[in-house]
């Protein structure tokens, strides 16, 4: 099954896949030079080729090379599930879903393992997926069942119609609401990094202040206007703000202390692709992040703020801008 994406910087074709699939530059060049790569419909030979902003990229991983999928020996929370979708509580440390690169078990690889139907219009490795979450983020994730639930889910992120609230925890109180409005692309010295570029791809994010500790630790509500990689931790970087635990972007303390990022995907809200029902789901934190807040905050403050009843009313300043 071949597997594509669009370019989202200008650079050489190595370069490119090696930071896309997060593989090394030894497999990009055997990837190349095997002819499983083509730009545009034009199969690339040469690992020296100049791809452009926006390209499409066709790979494809011979048979041997393919990724065996481990032994699954965990469960995650299904917050909802009917015929056409389902709708998961991610833990931290789960990739959603597979990757040359990847060789725990994903997601997919789980909902595979519970014979779950699913959606085969993202390719073969993305079963099911209609978006994603990082490895270390947490919350909700839909996912579809058959490709025209998929279809119609996607057209929802397009028209936003469908999206999450996420909450985070960051290092240094913002000086009030804000909402961000920088083009993001890939870091051009860092590839496992994004990064705000001049010529990146559209992205706005609005934050909401929720709670401080006594140490400046600020529980904050961010939303999503467009889907980029990184995007809330990014642009948070732009405040010169970063989530706990987010050593990528600048968090600066060592990892026993905070283990991971501690952002999650809090609600997501929908319009059934078959009832037309506009639906809300609510995903618990989990354990690392409650304990957190239980031992900082005042936690009947953050359960007034965190009120599902009336957390999306917090963004609607921002819904015009």
């Amino acid at each position: 099954m071949r597997e594509s994406f669009k370019s989202t910087s200008a650079g050489r074709i190595d370069k490119i896949l090696a930071g896309q699939l997060d593989v090394s530059r030894n497999q990009v060049e055997k990837l190349v030079k095997d002819g499983q790569v083509s730009v545009n419909g034009k199969t690339i030979l040469k690992t020296s080729f100049k791809v452009s902003e926006d390209d499409e990229i066709h790979y494809e991983f011979l048979e041997a090379e393919k990724r065996v999928a481990p032994a699954i020996d965990f469960d995650v929370e299904v917050l909802y599930e009917d015929e056409y979708l389902l709708v998961v509580n991610k833990p931290s440390g789960l990739v959603v879903h597979p990757a040359p690169s990847v060789k725990d078990p994903t997601l997919v690889d789980w909902l595979i393992h519970k014979g779950i139907s699913l959606s085969t219009i993202s390719g073969e490795e993305r079963h099911g997926i209609v978006h994603r979450i990082d490895k270390e983020t947490t919350g909700a994730l839909v996912v579809a069942k058959d490709n025209k639930t998929h279809e119609k889910l996607s057209e929802q992120l397009q028209d936003k119609s469908m999206g999450r609230f996420y909450l985070a925890l960051i290092d240094c109180p913002l000086k009030d609401d804000i909402a961000v409005n920088k083009p993001i692309g890939r870091n051009p010295k860092n590839r496992l990094k994004m990064d705000v570029v001049e010529h990146g791809k559209s992205a706005k994010t609005a934050f909401v202040k929720l709670a401080q500790t006594d140490h400046d630790v600020e529980l904050i509500a961010a939303k999503l206007f467009t889907g980029r990689t990184h995007q809330i931790r990014v642009h948070l970087n732009t405040l010169g703000r970063h989530i706990l635990g987010d050593d990528l972007y600048g968090y600066k303390i060592k990892r026993d202390k905070v283990q991971r990022v501690y952002l999650h995907a809090y609600m997501l809200y929908l319009v059934h692709p078959h009832t037309g029902e506009k639906m809300e789901f609510l995903a618990p934190l989990f354990d690392d992040m409650t304990a957190y807040i239980s031992k900082y905050f005042d936690e009947d403050l953050v359960s007034e703020k965190i009120n599902p009843l009336t957390l999306g009313e917090k963004f609607k300043q921002f819904n015009a801008e």
